[in-house]
């Protein structure tokens, strides 16, 4: 197989965040699964990406650093919950990335006893310390909390824990500190990145309908494309969104999102089978990192 005409996965998640597989196992199942070209994008941190370059990239895979920022919408939007930035080709070690990423991190760790808190007044027995030992690592995330559910079958899969209680809405909900999108994305500019807004058909409903008023206001704050391709998306959603990239002049991206076994039916470069993301997008998004100016 020629690689480079192949297709590739710019959104995945490794153990360093919530994902399963190590940074490392996400390179060697790119591989296995014939991938031209990934990004590791974790919640929040870049050890992820960081820990895939010392390893040592494969020859046959290129590959882009990464994160996926939580951000809050811009004051007009205040009430649409919050939304995910990607940020590709940054530099890991940039000081000010790495202050927001610790700023995003302290706040998710104070997030989790709140959580496991308010498990526990419902009746649901579980601690942190059972949490870490689900997540095998100091990183813990909502998914972890449902899986330890699971486990001590407070809940029958993953969904049925954020159906019953860790989705927006359910009783042990805690919502989360959003950094602002501006803020966000300046960050991902200043380490030399591109910021992308991840799945905008995962958007609040009322939020979804003013992307038209949305998209211009932050790629006034420096927002450079979209996530088009996605498995969450419809095919009528990705061609709104392809026309929205055209409009505006925006670079379109594509990823499954993939988490491993936290989110089993999405696989890595295909998500639930019908997902291709073609070479082409990410040569035009490596193509655009090149004309960044050196700050």
């Amino acid at each position: 197989m020629d690689y480079k005409s192949g297709k590739i996965d710019l959104h995945i998640h490794s153990s360093a965040s919530d994902g399963s597989l190590s940074p490392v196992q996400i390179l060697h199942q790119a591989v296995a699964c014939e991938l031209s070209a990934i990004a590791i994008t974790d919640h929040d941190t870049v050890a992820g990406a960081a820990a895939a370059l010392e390893n040592g990239i494969p020859k046959e895979l290129e590959f882009l650093t990464g994160v996926e920022l939580s951000a809050g919408f811009p004051d007009e939007f205040a009430n649409a919950g919050s939304m995910h930035v990607l940020g590709y080709g940054i530099d890991i070690q940039d000081r000010q990335l790495c202050r927001v990423l610790e700023k995003q991190q302290k706040a998710r760790s104070g997030r989790n006893p709140a959580i496991i808190e308010r498990l526990n007044q419902l009746g649901c027995r579980i601690s942190l310390q059972d949490v870490s030992g689900e997540a095998g690592k100091d990183a813990i995330a909502r998914p972890h909390i449902a899986a330890s559910l699971v486990r001590k079958g407070y809940a029958t899969s993953i969904d049925d824990a954020f159906d019953r209680y860790l989705g927006k809405g359910q009783p042990a909900y805690v919502d989360k500190f959003r950094i602002p999108a501006e803020e966000g994305i300046a960050a991902i500019a200043r380490a030399g990145g591109i910021a992308v807004l991840a799945h905008p058909g995962l958007l609040a409903d009322d939020c979804r309908g003013r992307l038209e008023e949305l998209i211009p206001k932050l790629t006034g704050m420096g927002l450079s494309g979209i996530e088009v391709y996605y498995p969450g998306h419809t095919a009528e959603q990705a061609a709104h969104f392809e026309g929205l990239c055209r409009k505006f002049g925006l670079l379109m991206t594509g990823g499954t999102d993939f988490h491993g076994d936290i989110n089993p039916q999405i696989q890595m470069g295909c998500g639930l089978g019908d997902l291709h993301v073609p070479h082409n997008l990410y040569r035009k998004l490596t193509e655009a990192l090149t004309q960044i100016p050196t700050q």
